[in-house]
């Protein structure tokens, strides 16, 4: 019982991050909590980073960004704010979606919590779809590198030329091969072959 009632308080708050009242209505600031009302494209266009223009992200970086000094981030953290940036006006634009009843106002008081309470939500979100990305980059790039050179072998063993070098090759790697079986054969059968005895003496010295 301590640990459902320990539970439900974190929940709470948790919901309470993740929605705003606004009048009678609630609305959901994790984009994610409308998942039910996508299709398909949708929800690839909301998990997939770079959907949005890069010029459309610039131009909202200090709007959700307003502390940051973009001129002095690593490519890294500027690559994880983007971003995040792009998270941002994609919930905004769920929102709308979702709430087209909300006015201007309403609108401004989404926007104004969802930056005080989804930002590091948001980038650890973009950073582990980056890092997914990464792995599948590099799984591919294997990949395609394996069919490269499976294709170059292939393309290397069908040429004449080569049938013609590898033919004595492989005829004197037969020829080795039998000859070391053959010298096993006769070392075997020379093992096995019995010795003749010693004839036993007979006479007064045989009883010594």
């Amino acid at each position: 019982m301590s640990a459902v009632s320990e539970s439900q308080p974190r929940q709470d708050r948790r919901l309470q991050q993740d929605t705003i009242r606004l009048g009678e209505r609630t609305v959901y600031l994790n984009p994610f909590l409308y998942w039910r009302r996508f299709d398909a494209n949708t929800d690839r266009w909301l998990r997939e980073p770079g959907q949005l223009p890069e010029e459309q992200i610039a131009l909202n970086r200090r709007r959700f960004y307003p502390e940051l000094d973009w001129d002095h981030l690593s490519p890294a953290d500027q690559r994880l704010r983007d971003g995040a940036v792009e998270m941002f006006l994609k919930s905004l634009e769920l929102v709308t979606t979702f709430n087209p009843e909300l006015s201007s106002g309403h609108l401004l008081e989404v926007e104004r919590k969802m930056v005080i309470t989804k930002k590091r939500a948001f980038e650890r979100w973009v950073e582990r779809a980056l890092q997914r990305r990464e792995r599948e980059g590099l799984r591919q790039r294997r990949r395609f590198r394996l069919e490269q050179e499976g294709r170059a072998w292939s393309e290397w063993l069908a040429l004449g030329t080569t049938r013609r070098a590898l033919v004595p090759i492989v005829v004197a790697m037969v020829l080795a091969g039998f000859a070391g079986w053959w010298m096993g054969v006769s070392a075997q059968r020379c093992s096995t072959t019995p010795t003749t005895a010693a004839p036993l003496r007979s006479g007064p010295s045989a009883a010594l």
